[in-house]
């Protein structure tokens, strides 16, 4: 892996830039468009000029003269419509200024700020995608699966919420963090996924959000080092991205599971990933984080994807349908079955997900059903489902593996009527 990017960079300090100019001036919703006013010209000038000497000094120098200039604007705004200024109490924003040197890292409060209750949970989980994920608009749409602008228009309705509400910028009491908690997790989930999997674009992986996504759990973790499902969401986050450099072939393509070479996966974050479900599964408090990470340590346990305990993986995903009505767990206990009981069975569980609107057309099913038909035999059929899970995919990597798939098995179809 080559050294950060500018891009790399800018993601790391997003969130320290963001909470540094909102403990120092207030107004979150506005110094959340300053800042990434800030953060696009630093990835316009940077490469062209050089890194500052100070980076992320120089973002809150740049984010604080646009805040000042959007707060000039919108005063004015208001005067000629009459509207008085809404102000919070003296101070209630402010702490040590915005270029003090060790302000700390505001992650974890940008984090409990943008999950508090009063936003709609949709709502909670986009605007901290994009404030503490990191992630662009268009790539926190995707993940919700709606257009772009429907997006922007409920982000926007986010930052408001949070302006008027007048929240302090601290982290939450204990009893608050509880209320916040589930959509806090779920966030760090989504912004892994988005990390490891890739919704669209060039690239399978970007390492830069899985990793910043396990470094926010690992912070929540050592907060609530009692919460069994901030545990669990850790340890599925460590066994799962410990397979990653396997499943990125040398020029960048997918390598499946049953593929990879099993020598190039984390060790280290294995064993962690393992210790930690370890430790949490025998208090009894099972959530579905746990529930994964179990699942994932099975596979991660296994010495070649021929010795996978897959009757245990079914199992653990049949306790995880009781509890999680999630259309993935749905498809991946498909897929489990087929590995332990045969392709027919798994694909008739698939087929039956057809009709949910959530899962019936996306890519993942297309795939795994045309895997399935493939090993019952049914060639025509699985090439078509692979073209098919091509065209739906926004990631050109899995596109051209599923592309790959149909290819071969049109040369072996017509190879077997050459020869026939």
């Amino acid at each position: 892996m080559g050294p950060p990017t500018v891009e790399d960079l800018l993601r790391v300090l997003a969130p320290q830039v963001l909470g540094a100019v909102v403990r120092r001036y207030g107004h979150f919703d506005t110094a959340e468009d300053a800042v990434q006013e800030a953060l696009l010209a630093a990835a316009t000038r940077w490469p062209v000029e050089g890194l500052p000497e100070h980076p992320r000094g120089w973002l809150i120098t740049v984010a604080a003269r646009r805040l000042t200039d959007l707060l000039r604007s919108e005063q004015a705004r208001r005067r000629r419509e009459g509207d008085e200024d809404r102000a919070l109490p003296a101070g209630r924003w402010l702490a040590p200024a915005a270029d003090h040197r060790d302000p700390g890292d505001d992650s974890l409060v940008l984090l409990f700020l943008c999950c508090h209750p009063a936003l709609p949970p949709a709502a909670q989980i986009a605007l901290t995608l994009r404030a503490v994920g990191g992630l662009s608009t268009g790539e926190v749409a995707r993940a919700f699966l709606v257009p772009e602008a429907t997006m922007t228009r409920r982000i926007t309705r986010a930052k408001q919420r949070i302006r008027d509400s007048g929240l302090p910028f601290a982290l939450p009491d204990a009893a608050a963090r509880r209320a916040r908690l589930d959509a806090v997790r779920q966030v760090l989930y989504l912004i892994f996924n988005e990390g490891y999997a890739s919704t669209a674009g060039p690239h399978l992986r970007r390492v830069d959000l899985s990793t910043e996504a396990i470094r926010l759990a690992r912070m929540l973790h050592r907060l609530l080092p009692d919460d069994p499902e901030v545990t669990g969401l850790l340890a599925l986050m460590l066994l799962t991205d410990a397979r990653g450099p396997a499943r990125v072939g040398p020029e960048g393509e997918l390598v499946p599971m049953a593929e990879q070479d099993r020598h190039l996966w984390r060790a280290g974050q294995i064993t962690e990933g393992v210790a930690l479900i370890s430790a949490v599964l025998p208090r009894g408090d099972v959530g579905p984080y746990q529930l994964q990470a179990a699942i994932a340590a099975v596979h991660d346990e296994a010495p070649s994807a021929g010795e996978t305990d897959w009757a245990q993986i079914v199992a653990l995903y049949e306790v995880l349908m009781r509890i999680s009505d999630n259309p993935v767990v749905a498809l991946n206990h498909a897929v489990a079955v087929a590995m332990a009981r045969g392709p027919v069975d798994g694909l008739r569980l698939l087929d039956a997900l057809a009709a949910d609107p959530r899962i019936g057309d996306d890519p993942r099913r297309h795939a795994a059903r045309a895997h399935l038909l493939e090993r019952c035999g049914r060639v025509a059929e699985a090439r078509a489902a692979y073209a098919h899970a091509a065209r739906r995919s926004m990631n050109l990597p899995r596109q051209r593996y599923l592309y790959g798939r149909a290819a071969r098995l049109a040369d072996a179809v017509d190879g077997e009527h050459a020869n026939g």
